[in-house]
């Protein structure tokens, strides 16, 4: 099967031209007896997320279908989502097995000339556009109405089927990365535990390590930015997903004079968000600047490895830590002096540098897939968008 490059458009039908277009309800919440642990699965919009809907959070009994708008669609129906927080709005899925959805989720069946997965695939790449239809007219949220105007190429059943046979073989090589990836992340996981806190040590026996508080080995920097200093391209926030990443200029004050430094190795929090993750080290070869409302420490060079600590910061001890403020409390913000109090579990400087380089190879191959990932995401995307348009067409077999 090949693919050969077209100049022509493909001609496009909408959606409620070729599809049974509905949706479905939720059954009286204050009606105990409508709903069923272990009864009819029941979908809502949070569990439309691009993929194949094998179970469900809650669930409804027979007298709660009955007594709603609620119905029962079978396994493999499509499904969108007319409206819902974040990305919700306008994500589909398919169902994996018989259920019922609320009011929120359109329930798509195309006919016998359309193939599902086809249909999944020309949702899901276009999802930017269906919901740009939502903000037109000020209307905030999808509808039915909405839903049977978009477009659909309008091609032969067989090659419909061969388009999503080889989008299919995208998805199955996502599959396994997502897999690949899981494993992985234990295995940091596992590795940040056993040597950080367990019985596994990097040469030979362990000896017993002193608890050590991070005052002692760490140092608070507080040097200003200045009037003659850091451009504007320096400034920088923590994100816990992302680390020490740019910010946006409208969240730059117009005098950056105040704004910290932030060395090379160094990290900086935000006092009112390290309870959520958002501390991060410096990993750039360069200095940087972030808010004068920051924390900004560095690891003294004869006592802690800052990749050592990189490491220690994600692990739940130091999580359970910060959220209790060490005294059992929920602490509002932590400065420096309340996570300075912190006793790390600290081996010598030789064995700290040890176990961070174990550390820092299991997290580079972590990130070589995450890199993977993202790399075959884009091509599928690419693809897809080839594909689907009618750019390039399938190959048919005379």
């Amino acid at each position: 099967m090949g693919v050969s490059k077209q100049t022509s458009q493909i001609a496009t039908v909408p959606l409620g031209s070729l599809a049974n277009i509905s949706a479905g309800g939720t059954p009286n919440r204050k009606k105990p007896n409508y709903w069923q642990k272990g009864g009819i699965p029941w979908v809502t919009t949070s569990e439309v997320d691009y993929s194949v809907i094998t179970s469900t959070k809650e669930q409804i009994s027979e007298e709660g279908l009955k007594n709603s708008a609620a119905k029962i669609f079978p396994k493999g129906t499509l499904l969108i989502a007319l409206y819902g927080q974040g990305k919700t709005r306008g994500q589909v899925g398919i169902l994996g097995l018989d259920a019922a959805t609320n009011q929120a989720c359109a329930a798509i069946t195309p006919t016998a000339d359309y193939d599902k997965k086809f249909l999944f695939y020309v949702l899901q790449s276009d999802y930017p556009r269906i919901r740009a239809l939502s903000n037109s007219g000020g209307q905030e949220n999808l509808s039915g109405e909405l839903i049977r105007e978009i477009r659909i190429p309008a091609i032969r059943l067989i090659e419909q089927r061969k388009i999503a046979h080889i989008l299919q073989v995208w998805d199955e090589a996502l599959e396994k990365l997502a897999v690949l990836r899981a494993a992985k992340e234990q295995r940091l996981g596992s590795l940040r535990a056993t040597l950080l806190f367990g019985n596994l040590c990097t040469n030979g026996p362990r000896r017993q390590w002193t608890p050590t508080r991070l005052a002692t080995v760490t140092h608070e920097l507080t040097g200003r930015n200045g009037a003659n200093g850091l451009g504007r391209d320096y400034v920088m926030g923590v994100t816990k997903a992302q680390g020490v990443v740019p910010m946006r200029e409208q969240t730059i004050a117009g005098d950056i004079s105040r704004y910290k430094r932030l060395p090379p190795r160094a990290f900086a929090y935000n006092p009112m968000r390290i309870n959520v993750g958002s501390i991060a080290m410096n990993q750039r070869d360069e200095e940087v600047l972030v808010s004068p409302d920051y924390v900004v420490f560095a690891c003294n060079a004869d006592g802690l490895d800052p990749g050592y600590l990189d490491h220690l910061r994600k692990t739940s001890w130091w999580a359970h830590y910060i959220n209790s403020g060490g005294s059992g409390s929920v602490r509002q913000r932590t400065y420096y002096a309340d996570l300075a109090a912190l006793k790390l579990p600290l081996p010598e400087l030789d064995e700290q540098k040890a176990i961070t380089e174990v550390l820092d190879t299991a997290r580079g191959d972590l990130e070589a897939t995450e890199r993977e990932i993202k790399a075959v995401t884009r091509q599928k995307r690419g693809l897809m968008q080839k594909l689907l348009t009618g750019e390039w067409r399938v190959e048919m077999e005379e």
